[in-house]
């Protein structure tokens, strides 16, 4: 039998799921009651569909702060996944990676894309569940914004990069968890740098997408433009002229 590290239940200053908001939420929602499959399943549903898809002030924000922001991207909505997984007693680490910028474009519109690092900081989740490790990043974007992005290219199922989104088959993306892995951007990979017990000693180590000036206006200004973008894709559909 394989005893897992108590670390990879702790709290800590990014994963604070003692904060009310977070307890309250599991609270309502029950999980506690349920078995580590099906709370997996609900957590990660959540964090999916009701965590819209959308740009956060920073990767290193608590996983309460996510959960008051309503949205994220992968760094954040991960965030806080592995807050309510381990807040629910199953075992969570985070693996951190970076991506190819050219799949964010659409979601981040043409006109503001000189401004992304041509590689960005991303990362999934790795759960543990039945005596292995399984590989959590179909959360990223939610289905209401994906769906928009299926219907503007019907039939698309061979490989598709845009939108937030880099997969094989963008008609049948593998992101409902059904006990093994799931992924929305893992086509779109760069550099793999492994894994990590806790998120904040990744970030401690390589720090977040940008800083100085480029961070202060990202995050009064920029992110508030991506995000209007994204919420316009989703509630109607993409405007190709544009995007």
């Amino acid at each position: 039998m394989t005893h897992l590290s108590k670390d990879l239940l702790l709290i800590t200053p990014m994963l604070d799921f003692h904060c009310s908001n977070i307890q309250n939420l599991i609270t309502d929602k029950q999980w506690c009651k349920l078995s580590q499959f099906d709370a997996i399943a609900a957590i990660y549903t959540f964090v999916r569909d009701e965590i819209k898809f959308g740009y956060n002030a920073d990767d290193r924000l608590a996983a309460s702060q996510v959960l008051r922001d309503g949205y994220g991207q992968c760094n954040t909505k991960g965030t806080l996944l592995i807050a309510l997984l381990r807040s629910v007693g199953v075992s969570s680490r985070f693996h951190g990676f970076t991506i190819y910028n050219e799949l964010q474009r659409g979601a981040i519109p043409n006109y503001l894309f000189s401004l992304v690092p041509e590689r960005i900081i991303h990362s999934w989740v790795e759960v543990y569940l039945d005596g292995r490790w399984i590989n959590l990043e179909g959360y990223i974007i939610d289905k209401a914004f994906l769906t928009q992005v299926q219907n503007n290219f019907a039939d698309q199922c061979n490989e598709f990069s845009g939108f937030g989104i880099a997969t094989k088959c963008l008609a049948s993306p593998n992101i409902d968890f059904k006990g093994g892995d799931t992924y929305i951007q893992s086509e779109g990979i760069a550099d793999d740098f492994g894994i990590y017990t806790q998120p904040d000693d990744f970030y401690a180590l390589i720090g977040s997408n940008l800083s100085g000036i480029k961070k202060i206006i990202f995050r009064y200004f920029l992110r508030h433009l991506l995000n209007l973008n994204v919420k316009r894709i989703r509630n109607k559909g993409i405007n190709k002229n544009k995007d």
